[in-house]
C-alpha cells in the first residue's frame, strides 16, 4: 500500500511540476485496485497533496 502511495505522489510531481501556478479545478476522486484492496484517492495540484480518502480490503 505504501508503495503505491508513494507512485501517485511521483506521478503528480511529474504531471504537475508547478503546482502552485495551476489554475484548473484538480483531478475528480480516482480508485486504484492494488493487492490489499482499493484505494481511493484524489490530487489537489495548487497545494501540492496527493490525499489518500479510503483504503478497502479485499472481499474475502
Amino acid at each position: 500500500m505504501e508503495y503505491r502511495a508513494a507512485e501517485l505522489v511521483r506521478a503528480a510531481e511529474a504531471l504537475y511540476l508547478d503546482g502552485a501556478a495551476y489554475e484548473g479545478s484538480g483531478e475528480p476522486m480516482r480508485h486504484l485496485d492494488v493487492a490489499g484492496g482499493l484505494l481511493t484517492y484524489y490530487v489537489v495540484p495548487r497545494l501540492a497533496l496527493v490525499v489518500i480518502c479510503q483504503v478497502t480490503p479485499p472481499v474475502a
